[in-house]
């Protein structure tokens, strides 16, 4: 974009030529699209007016405004623009010069939360549901804008302050006890069955199932708990209603718990006997309190996901568990069998259809558990935070009390704070604490409130928009926020105090390092959580009349998951090129991944690249499981939905919202129609087709690929085409039918038409340039928590123009944007 000097005859031109030209649409009577020229006005100073005004812009510029190109001649138009250009960024600017891009920003719950436990030292410390959940602008809820303040917000900042608090005071004298439990035979499992029947668990001895004497199977269960030589089968995924946790282990303190045993991969024959696996089965823990089946309470997986191998091994990982909380064996892409009661009759079980060769399921031999785990030193590092050296009775001699507590406040503050907090700021902690001794307090209750009202204070809560290229504490924090979501570490603290922070090579070499560092993964996970909703993967069950093979299929969400988070951080690490955002050679799969994708059969859990064989339709996040399924429903694919998503959040093209009248189009579960006749019927309209072009046939391109990114050639109904019948994998019946073909063809809107999706991915890897501006973009309002405004423009096209020769790779973009006047302010 080049700007041109803004004469005043030039910008006063601007109405008339807009009056000339467009009124005659967008007058008082006729109102198109809801717009008023007639009673708009120029004033650019105000940000409201001058955003309308960009809106024309965006409009006129892409030759969308007036549509038909002999209502304004080429020549007009560029005037038009070009005058109109200039005044939007010099107005644009002056306003960013005079008052900044954006006001400071409060932290969101999830950073708060980080904070909270990076200044404490407590990496489990949990708050962040005490506080509100936060509002979203433009996708993310890091937007400025977006993150009022109220009272009631207030309120539950001090609230959570005051647990976080409580949390890392210690008020006992050593760390609770270390609790150890082994558990063999029997008392592996609550019982000697479970959901399922026995198809999904038993015990076993030399590889045969178990037989108890029901008149004396007490006694009998009894006497095999502690038997080594018995083993526990189990063959089915953990849901709710499930009970599978080792007897007897409760932690009566919360804590980490080491967890260690010895298991085996096996498969099932008919018969009940056991043979060694042919691959791995992958399992994790679920801790949750003990309760029956049929009640319901939190859930967590810990322990991360263990390949359990045919041989037998010994295992171990850590759990963390709450007071009165156990754990489940939890194995993954397993049978889940659910009960069929009828008429309210006793539940009865169906197990589905054994796989060739076996069900697959594991064998423990024994299970150790040990916690929780103690601290290094006691008092703990998170009660030294709060009082240096005083133990669990915190009280200074009576003359040293008014000198202690104002050591101790700067001291904390000085560990909790980004920046530093001014003498006069102080004092007013320091009234607080006074007062609440004054009123009776304990000097550890009153130095508690001080330190949460400064946990609560603005110094803490606020992110501060740099003043200028050298205001080194706000880009420390703008910095550790973006990468890490949470506060600087003592590296960049330091040389934000040395004022080294604004040097173009420190800054370069101190942002590789947090791309590299242990906070990165937050990034990850809370930018694919808001730009790729990640966040909503599990929002829509799928229809298990229309696909029987998801049903409870977790371990398929949660590896489509992985993949889209493992393959972001590989087009940061490995400095992938912008056009992976729609087309790569290769995938990040596991072994039900590959399934899914009808790749050949890999060997595993973990999420490992995968090149993919020539032609596949897929490669890049445009055709990942992850991305499909959420932008669709549990019933159906539309081209409208997953198109418009792909556009903006892919992209990067703006969709205006429907008009309120406009009904959305709803699938036809039956099969009688198409979707191209369901897209016929919703777009008659000709404004609606105009501005369905611009999206629709993205995702017409993208209807190969079901509700969880599954390729498919036909649709499916209930009701007309081929009927297709079976037994699902929870070992119910199911029936639906294979109607009409997929046709993915279709035309963009003024560009080329294209057969399939690979078409289109050629078609849309060939404008990187685009891709690479919304890469820009999505990270400028992650970063900043403001959009990109009108005279931040340039500046990207710079930054762009800058990554081009070497095809626009995303951590060059990233460093780009990281060094720009965006990040680190204008003057």
């Amino acid at each position: 974009m080049v700007v041109l000097p803004l004469t005043p005859a030039a910008a006063a031109d601007v109405p008339a030529m807009i009056s000339q030209s467009c009124v005659e649409c967008h007058d008082k009577e006729v109102q198109k699209g809801g717009l008023d020229l007639t009673a708009l006005s120029f004033d650019l100073k105000d940000a409201a007016t001058r955003q309308r005004w960009v809106r024309v812009y965006d409009r006129v510029q892409a030759c969308e405004m007036p549509p038909k190109a002999e209502d304004l001649p080429a020549t007009d138009r560029a005037a038009l623009v070009t005058s109109l250009d200039a005044a939007l960024y010099q107005a644009d600017l002056a306003d960013v010069q005079a008052h900044g891009r954006g006001p400071a920003r409060r932290l969101n719950r999830d950073e708060y939360e980080q904070n909270l436990r990076d200044v404490l030292q407590l990496p489990d410390l949990d708050i962040r549901d005490i506080l509100p959940e936060d509002r979203e602008g433009h996708h993310f809820n890091k937007t400025t804008a977006m993150l009022d303040m109220s009272r009631v917000q207030l309120a539950a900042y001090l609230d959570a302050a005051e647990v976080a608090l409580r949390a890392a005071m210690v008020t006992e004298s050593a760390p609770p006890p270390v609790m150890k439990w082994r558990n063999v035979g029997t008392d592996l499992f609550p019982g000697t069955g479970t959901f399922g029947n026995r198809e999904a668990m038993f015990f076993a001895r030399d590889n045969k199932a178990m037989d108890w004497d029901r008149k004396k199977e007490n006694e009998e269960i009894k006497k095999a708990a502690k038997d080594e030589g018995i083993e526990m089968a189990l063959f089915r995924s953990a849901s709710w209603p499930y009970i599978g946790n080792p007897k007897h282990i409760v932690a009566k303190h919360p804590g980490r718990y080491k967890v260690r045993f010895s298991a085996r991969a096996v498969l099932q024959q008919k018969g009940f006997t056991l043979l060694p696996a042919k691959e791995p089965v992958p399992m994790t823990f679920r801790s949750r309190k003990p309760a029956g089946a049929d009640i319901i309470n939190e859930v967590r997986d810990e322990g991360g996901i263990i390949d359990i191998q045919p041989e037998q091994q010994v295992y171990e990982t850590t759990v963390r568990l709450r007071e009165g909380e156990s754990f489940e064996y939890s194995l993954l892409g397993q049978p889940m069998p659910l009960a069929m009661n009828p008429n309210g009759s006793a539940p009865t079980y169906r197990y589905p259809p054994f796989p060739e060769g076996g069900q697959p399921g594991i064998a423990v031999q024994w299970l150790e558990v040990e916690g929780p785990l103690p601290p290094p030193d006691w008092p703990p590092a998170s009660h030294r935070v709060l009082f240096d050296a005083y133990g669990i009775d915190v009280k200074p001699a009576a003359a040293e009390v008014e000198a202690e507590a104002k050591r101790l406040l700067r001291r904390f503050v000085n560990l909790a704070a980004r920046e530093p907090v001014s003498e006069k700021e102080l004092q007013m902690f320091d009234a607080l604490i006074r007062q609440r001794m004054e009123k009776g307090a304990s000097f550890k209750d009153a130095m508690l409130a001080g330190y949460k009202a400064f946990l609560a204070s603005g110094d803490f809560i606020y992110l501060r928009e740099p003043a200028s290229k050298t205001d080194d504490f706000a880009i420390a924090s703008r910095l550790s926020h973006f990468l890490a979501n949470t506060r600087p570490d003592a590296r960049l603290l330091e040389l934000a105090e040395k004022g080294k922070l604004h040097d173009a090579a420190i800054l370069r070499e101190e942002t590789l390092r947090l791309l590299e560092g242990a906070g990165f993964g937050r990034f990850v996970k809370s930018f694919t959580d808001y730009w790729l909703s990640l966040r909503h993967i599990r929002r829509d069950d799928p229809d298990i009349r229309l696909f029987p093979e998801y049903r409870f299929d977790e371990y398929l969400v949660e590896s489509m998951g992985r993949e889209t988070r493992t393959f972001f951080t590989a087009m940061i690490h490995e400095n992938l090129p912008a056009s992976s955002l729609v087309k790569t050679d290769f995938v990040f799969a596991n072994d039900r991944l590959a399934k899914h994708y009808g790749l050949p059969a890999i060997s595993g859990s973990a999420v490992r690249k995968v090149t993919l064989p020539a032609g596949s339709p897929f490669g890049g996040l445009l055709t990942q499981a992850a991305v499909l399924k959420v932008s669709s429903n549990g019933t159906s694919t539309s081209p409208v939905v997953r198109g418009a998503w792909v556009t903006e959040r892919l992209i990067g093209r703006t969709i205006p919202p429907p008009p309120t009248s406009v009904p959305a189009v709803e699938p036809d579960i039956r099969g009688a129609k198409t979707i191209r006749d369901l897209l016929a019927l919703h777009t008659k309209s000709q404004s609606c087709a105009t501005c369905h072009a611009k999206f629709d046939p993205v995702g017409v391109a993208l209807e190969n690929f079901d509700i969880l990114g599954g390729w498919r050639a036909r649709y499916r109904g209930l009701e007309e085409g081929e009927r297709v019948t079976g037994i699902d994998r929870a070992g119910h019946d199911f029936s639906y039918t294979l109607t009409s073909p997929v046709d993915a063809s279709a035309k963009l809107a003024n560009g080329p038409s294209f057969k399939d999706v690979n078409d289109l991915k050629g078609i849309l890897a060939a404008d990187s340039r685009q891709l690479a501006r919304n890469v820009l973009q999505q990270l400028t309002i992650y970063a900043t928590g403001t959009p990109v405004r009108y005279s931040d423009r340039q500046e990207i096209e710079t930054l762009l123009d800058g990554c081009e020769a070497d095809g626009y790779r995303v951590r060059d973009l990233l460093l780009a944007l990281v060094q720009s006047r965006i990040f680190l302010g204008n003057n």
